[in-house]
């Protein structure tokens, strides 16, 4: 029997059950006495149909995912038994208990949607809010099409490469698929497949399937004449935003999310354990994230200059807009940074570049590299030299001009004339 209702928005949605599968259809209909009736209607009509055989899912619901399922899972002239039968091995799904739950049959191969589904609701609590959205879209997105109608068990080696080599060529998005977010989408894959190999006791069939290759991380700081150009033609509200993004290396989402009770002014220091993601404040994008961050003078003025103008708006957060919250970081590249790089004549570069300027210029300056990587929220050293070392021409010498100058120091080697000797020596000193 088809009912009527309604959600705790106050809209209306139709609930019913159709060859043995509960749907709930929304719409945007407030509950109200005129919109009853309309919905009484179609009730009335969808129960009508149904019961003589001549219901149309994508007549009543034309945007539904339901449409396109049920539609591909009946087969021609089938009887009412047959339509049931073949619902439930798309699905995979046991009939509605009493409460009209469905539950994936764990006795058989079950459908890849419904086991996504039933993986993705037992994995969430285990995930923070920006993760859940990350793979729910996922889902949604890329794996519940590709693989709709398709058993968890029947997944071969050979579908897999097929989905990847389609996702390498999706254009769906912006710029296309990076390789890392194609490798972001397998994984995600991989582990709703290694779960159901698992637990129905079949064969993985990921093995021997390599990640694509990640090519390294693009980086294109600014100059410290650049940083400066730009923090001076920045309008004043934004100026102490800059100043510390440029020199604390912290994220867009950890500057977003900074609350005033992680600042101490005598000790000029930053903790950082939050970040402002989807919205919310989360923790840091790792454990390894949260660190304590020295502050320089220029810093620990931009951020006495900021307390004191959103002093009237009473906001914990550091980087507010008038409502308290922090602003938008899409409206700030958007509507702020883009047009002034344009208008300093600088080349097109994203916000997040002022993290790696701070990193090229703490390197340049010659600081420890340990120091470094302990203020950027890095474990190791590693990153520092393999991204950054060639921005830095001091920090990586391949001339064996450090080497060349220690001999002589020492008195190791020697040249045929002093003047020669003075030369080199004047030449590498000024070149360190």
């Amino acid at each position: 029997m088809a009912s009527i209702r309604v959600n705790q928005k106050k809209l209306m949605f139709f609930d019913f059950c159709y060859l043995n599968v509960r749907c709930r259809e929304y719409t945007t209909l407030i509950d109200n006495k005129m919109n009853r009736r309309i919905m009484e209607k179609a009730c009335r009509q969808i129960e009508d149909e149904i019961a003589a055989g001549t219901f149309s899912y994508r007549k009543f619901f034309p945007n539904s995912k339901r449409a396109s399922l049920f539609e591909s899972s009946l087969p021609p002239m089938a009887t009412p038994d047959e339509l049931v039968q073949a619902v439930q091995d798309v699905m995979n799904t046991s009939p509605p208990d009493q409460r009209g739950n469905i539950t994936v049959n764990p006795g058989k191969n079950p459908a890849f949607l419904a086991f996504s589904d039933q993986w993705f609701t037992e994995r969430e609590v285990d995930w923070k809010r920006s993760t859940q959205i990350k793979v729910r879209d996922i889902i949604n997105k890329h794996l519940a099409p590709h693989f709709r109608g398709r058993r968890v068990g029947d997944i071969t080696k050979a579908d897999i490469l097929v989905f990847r080599a389609d996702l390498a060529k999706d254009t769906s998005e912006k710029h296309g698929l990076s390789p890392a977010r194609v490798n972001g989408i397998l994984n995600v894959l991989r582990q709703i497949l290694e779960e159901a190999a698992d637990r129905f006791e079949f064969t993985m069939k990921f093995k021997g399937i390599k990640p694509l290759r990640v090519p390294k991380t693009k980086i294109d700081p600014f100059t410290l004449n650049e940083a400066k150009t730009i923090i001076d033609a920045i309008h004043d509200t934004y100026r102490p935003y800059l100043i510390t993004a440029f020199f604390t290396a912290m994220r867009t989402s950890e500057l977003l999310g900074l609350t005033w009770d992680r600042i101490d002014f005598d000790r000029k220091q930053i903790t950082v354990e939050n970040a402002w993601v989807c919205d919310e404040l989360d923790s840091t994008k790792t454990s390894g994230s949260q660190r304590t961050i020295e502050l320089s003078p220029p810093v620990i003025e931009a951020l006495r200059q900021q307390r004191e103008a959103t002093k009237s708006v009473g906001s914990e957060f550091v980087f507010c807009a008038r409502n308290g919250k922090p602003f938008n970081r899409f409206n700030f590249a958007s509507r702020i940074w883009h047009p002034l790089l344009k208008q300093l004549g600088l080349k097109h570069r994203k916000p997040y570049q002022t993290r790696h300027t701070a990193a090229t210029l703490w390197l340049a300056a010659g600081e420890n590299p340990e120091w470094i990587a302990q203020q950027m929220g890095h474990t190791s050293t590693r990153m520092l030299f393999t991204v950054y070392s060639r921005f830095v021409p001091n920090l990586t010498r391949k001339d064996g001009s450090a080497f060349e100058l220690l001999l002589i120091q020492s008195g190791a080697i020697s040249f045929q004339t002093n003047q020669n000797l003075s030369n080199f020596t004047t030449e590498v000193q000024n070149h360190v």
